[in-house]
C-alpha cells in the first residue's frame, strides 16, 4: 500500500505543485479561466485585493462605531469556550483515568457553548476574550448568519461572488459572518462546500492539505460533548451528549507544544513526516477559494482594533466522481509499516 504515500506526492507534481504557498492572482479570475483552472483541478487561489476594492466594508468594517450603529437593533449567535477552540477535540474527566495512570484522559469532540446577545455585547465580549475573563468569545455561527443576523451590514459587501457564481452555475447556500480575536482558532475539518473566504479586516492563516492527505488527518469517531457556561461564576462545564452519539474528527493538532511535539509526531507520522501543508496567510481584502473536501486549520491575527473579521460564501460542491473517489480512498484503511512497530519490533499486522 504504498501507493498511498507516492498519491501524495504524485498530485503535487501533477496539478497542485510542491511550493507550500497558494497559486496568487493578481485580479480575480474570469468564469471560464477559474472553472479550468482551479474548481476543475480541486485546487486552491489567492485573489489579491482587486477583489474586494469595491467593497464599502473594507474601510467602514475597521470603525467599530459603524458596526455597533448598523447592528444596533440585532441580536447575534456568539460561542464561547475556555481556550478559543470550538468544534474541537478536548479531553474529557468520565472516571477511567486518575492522577496516577499515565494514559492521557480520553478526548471528545466539544461543542461550544452559543447564545444569542445584543451585537455591541457580543462586540464586547470578543474583546474582552482572554485568560483573566475565563471564556474566549468568537462570533462564528455559520447556517447563513450573514443574511440571518447581519442584514443591516448587507450593503456593504457582495452578496455573492460573481465570477464564482458564473462558473459555478448557482448562488451561494450559504453566506457566514466570522468575527474573532487572536485567540480564536479552528481545529483541522473539511467542508462540503466549494468556499470563497473573504478577509475583511486582520488577516487569517489557513493550513491546506488536500483530500487525497486524508489518511495523514487520523479521522476517527469522538463523542460528542457540549460546553455550558455558567456566568454567576464564570465556569464552563463539558458535558457528553446523552444518548451518546459520535462525530468522526480530524485527530491531528499541527501545532503542538514543546513539551508534546515528540509524542505528537510518534502519533501521527503520516502528518509530520509527509509532504508539507500548504500555507496561506489571507490579508485584509483578499479572497481565498478554498475547494470542496480540501482540509483546513485556521488561526487568526487581527488588526489595531484587535478584530479579525471575515465573510464568506459558501457553493454547493458537484457530488460527481470526485466525491466517488474520495470516498472510496477513505475507506481504505492505511498504516505504514515503518511507522508503526509491534511488540519485539516486528511490524503490527495492517
Amino acid at each position: 500500500m504504498k501507493q498511498i504515500e507516492s498519491l501524495w506526492q504524485e498530485v503535487r507534481d501533477l496539478s497542485l505543485g510542491n511550493a507550500s504557498a497558494v497559486h496568487r492572482l493578481d485580479s480575480p479570475p474570469a468564469p471560464l479561466e477559474f472553472l479550468r483552472d482551479f474548481v476543475s483541478l480541486n485546487k486552491p487561489c489567492l485573489i489579491s485585493r482587486a477583489a474586494t476594492a469595491h467593497w464599502p466594508a473594507t474601510a467602514l468594517w475597521r470603525d467599530r462605531a459603524h458596526l455597533t450603529r448598523a447592528l444596533a437593533s440585532s441580536s447575534v449567535t456568539v460561542h464561547l469556550t475556555p481556550n478559543g477552540r470550538a468544534d474541537s477535540l478536548v479531553p474529557i474527566d468520565d472516571g477511567s483515568s486518575s492522577s496516577a495512570s499515565s494514559s492521557p484522559p480520553p478526548l471528545c469532540f466539544a461543542s461550544a457553548h452559543a447564545q444569542r446577545v445584543p451585537f455591541a455585547e457580543a462586540l464586547d465580549m470578543i474583546s474582552r476574550s482572554s485568560r483573566e475573563s475565563n471564556f474566549f468569545a468568537y462570533a462564528q455561527q455559520q447556517n447563513d448568519c450573514f443574511r440571518s443576523e447581519y442584514g443591516p451590514l448587507a450593503r456593504d459587501c457582495d452578496g455573492q461572488v460573481p465570477w464564482a457564481t458564473e462558473a459555478l452555475g448557482s448562488l451561494p447556500e450559504a453566506v457566514n459572518l466570522w468575527i474573532g480575536s487572536h485567540f480564536s482558532e479552528t481545529s483541522f475539518h473539511k467542508d462540503h462546500y466549494e468556499n470563497l473566504y473573504a478577509v475583511v479586516t486582520g488577516e487569517k492563516h489557513f493550513l491546506l492539505l488536500p483530500p487525497t492527505d486524508v489518511h495523514r488527518m487520523y479521522i476517527k469517531d469522538y463523542p460528542a460533548a457540549q460546553y455550558s457556561y455558567i456566568k454567576e461564576t464564570g465556569e464552563f462545564k463539558l458535558e457528553v451528549e446523552e444518548p451518546i452519539k459520535y462525530v468522526p474528527w480530524c485527530s491531528v493538532n499541527p501545532y503542538p507544544s514543546p513539551e508534546n511535539l515528540e509524542s505528537e509526531m510518534a502519533k501521527f507520522p503520516m502528518y509530520f513526516n509527509g509532504p508539507k501543508p500548504f500555507e496561506c496567510t489571507v490579508k485584509a481584502g483578499e479572497i481565498l477559494y478554498l475547494p470542496s473536501m480540501w482540509f483546513h486549520h485556521v488561526k487568526q491575527t487581527p488588526d489595531d482594533t484587535g478584530l479579525t473579521i471575515a465573510v464568506n460564501y459558501w457553493y454547493d460542491m458537484q457530488f460527481d466522481m470526485k466525491y466517488a473517489y474520495f470516498n472510496f480512498l477513505q475507506s481504505i484503511e492505511y498504516q505504514p509499516i515503518h511507522d508503526y512497530m509491534g511488540t519485539e519490533g516486528e511490524p503490527e499486522d495492517l
